[in-house]
Order: C-alpha cells, then structure tokens, then sequence
C-alpha cells in the first residue's frame, strides 16, 4: 500500500503562507507520510505591475489572513516599486527543487514565503530565488542550471496542467493519497484542529484496511 499527501499551493499565495504552520503540524503529527507539492500556479505569467488599488485591496486580504494564522505579515505597500505578481518564477522553484532533492522543498518554499511575506523580497527575481535556494541547501550552480532549463519550463506547465485537471481553483488544497485514489482534506485554509483528526481518520483506515490484507493472506 502506498500514500501520501499531495499538497497543491503556490508560495506566493497568503493563505498558502498562513497554512504553513499547518503542515509543519502534520509532517510532526504523521511523519510516515510523504509530502509531494505541486504548484498551482496563482498569478503565473502576470507581465504589468500592481497599482496601488491593487496594493490596497491585497492589504485587507493580507490583513484577514495575519489574524487569522497569526503568521507574520507585511503590508503590500512594502513591496518593491513596480512589483509584477508574477507567480511562475517561484512556482518553478518548486518543481526544480522537488527534481534535485525532494526532501529539502518544503525548506525552500517556506523560505520564499518569509522572504515575501515578512521581509518584502521580490521572489520573482532568480537571484533571490537561488539565494534562498543556497539558503535551504541547494547547490546554486546546479539548481541554477536547472531553473532555467526547458525541462523545468515544461515541468510547470506539467504542475499547472494537473492542477487544472482537478479542477481545483482554490489555494491551499491538500490531498491525501492513497494507491492512486485521493481524498480532500482540504480546499482552502483551515487550522490544525480541524485537519489533525481528518487525518486521522484517513490514516487508521489505511492501516484497518491494510491489516485485514494481511490476515486474509495468512
């Protein structure tokens, strides 16, 4: 029996930063289960920079989400003058990250997502990408190299596809995989409390299925 959890978000999206504790609580509640991320792409491929009423409506957005996850928050207006929220950069950070070493991904999207939500860094820009790429124990040169490779170019695409696929819109989404076969944990932000027991309940029926597998072999 395989399983895991596939954990759909882009490291841009707020309330994909105010799920973050979230999955730390899950990866310490469930160490037996992997977790796969693909990114869904939230802005990929926006080119014009965010005006200021734009600025302005994200703040209240920000703001809901800083009292709700109690996660750090700048305000928008922090952001670099003629900051383009082009989400595509950061989302193939991932994908190259999960290519070269899949166990050290969720360092690095949660080191993006400080640097943008808590420092206002442009991690659109590569150069912050590889410095928090180095930071989370990626080679710079090799992840560099594969960053801006065809195959990661088509492997986005590939993330953005699947998500499509599903239907899924909305992030964070998490989903708990289990021999090819996926149930919703989550569509959307929701705390620890409310999934930890949902997963729990998806766990112990692994393991009742899987044991009463083996007593029909013996």
């Amino acid at each position: 029996m395989s399983q895991r959890l596939i954990y759909v978000m882009d490291p841009m999206c707020s309330w994909c930063w105010g799920f973050a504790p979230v999955i730390d609580a899950i990866q310490q509640s469930f160490p037996q289960l992997p977790l796969h991320l693909v990114a869904g792409g939230l802005r990929p491929g926006v080119t014009d920079p965010m005006p200021d009423a734009a600025r302005r409506v994200l703040a209240e957005h920000w703001q809901r989400v800083q009292q709700t996850s109690n996660q750090p928050l700048l305000t928008p207006q922090a952001l670099p003058a003629n900051f383009i929220y082009n989400t595509e950069p950061a989302c193939r950070a991932i994908v190259v990250a999960r290519q070269l070493n899949a166990e050290r991904v969720w360092l690095l999207v949660k080191a993006i997502q400080y640097a943008f939500y808590a420092q206002a860094a442009d991690v659109t820009h590569s150069s912050t990408l590889l410095d928090l790429a180095e930071q989370a124990g990626y080679n710079r040169k090799t992840f560099n190299e594969a960053f801006v490779a065809e195959e990661a170019h088509s492997a986005i695409k590939a993330d953005f596809a699947w998500v499509g696929d599903l239907g899924i819109s909305g992030f964070p989404t998490l989903l708990a995989e289990r021999d090819g076969m996926l149930a919703l944990l989550s569509n959307g932000y929701q705390p620890a409390d409310n999934i930890l027991p949902l997963l729990k309940r998806w766990v112990d029926a692994g393991e009742a299925a899987l044991a009463g597998d083996v007593k029909r072999d013996n």
